[in-house]
């Protein structure tokens, strides 16, 4: 072997040898570092299987969702199914509001201003009775951490699990949160309400110009 060889390979070795340390140093101070070509760690997205949100389901004790019926249903909603967030059922949308006056209130579990509105959801809810159904689509893949906010909210109402925003695509909600969708006994969309309501009052206010309770 050639002198000129020789010191390349002990060039080579040498680089070798701080590229391992660099990559080193790199993973102790930021565990979150892959280098290129190596696969990190598998992503979860917090929600665990159902046996494992039991428990939160408990605490949260939510209504079960609404059975459907023989009525297809509003036509948007025709063939979106989700999951019921009280048991993980799965829910056929359109068959299941067919029928009925229904507010939907699209939110997630790390929204302040949603966390706010379903207090006065509850209680609109209470007040306005039989007239509607209030369910709240929880629009995020996390159903642990809805389950969670539900309980500490103490907010017991019908919820469907949509991480995939499948409704609100369906009756093309814009991309807010919160955001109200009011639907008519017929199926219709009465009217789509990109805010958040301060009150069950604003919320009763907003219905009632809509004609859908009458």
């Amino acid at each position: 072997m050639s002198t000129s060889t020789r010191w390349t390979l002990a060039v080579l070795i040498v680089v070798a040898a701080i590229i391992v340390a660099l990559v080193t140093e790199l993973n102790d101070t930021n565990p979150g570092f892959t280098p290129a070509g190596v696969p990190g760690p598998t992503a979860t997205t917090g929600s665990g299987d159902a046996a494992d949100l039991t428990p939160l389901r408990g605490r949260a004790d939510l209504p079960p969702c609404w059975p459907p019926g023989d009525d297809p249903g509003p036509a948007p909603l025709r063939g979106v199914t989700v999951r019921c967030l009280a048991d993980d059922a799965v829910v056929d949308t359109a068959r299941s509001v067919a029928g009925r006056a229904v507010l939907l209130d699209l939110w997630a579990y790390w929204c302040a201003p949603c966390a706010a509105e379903l207090p006065a959801m509850a209680e609109y809810q209470r007040r306005v009775g039989t007239r509607l159904t209030v369910i709240i689509v929880h629009q995020d893949q996390d159903e642990a951490a809805a389950l969670s906010r539900l309980a500490a909210l103490g907010v017991r109402l019908p919820a469907w699990q949509d991480g995939s925003r499948r409704v609100a695509a369906a009756l093309h909600v814009p991309n807010v949160m919160p955001a109200t969708v009011v639907l008519r006994a017929d199926g219709s969309v009465a009217q789509i309400l990109p805010r958040a309501f301060a009150s069950a009052d604003d919320i009763a206010a907003a219905v009632d110009q809509t004609g859908a309770t009458r």
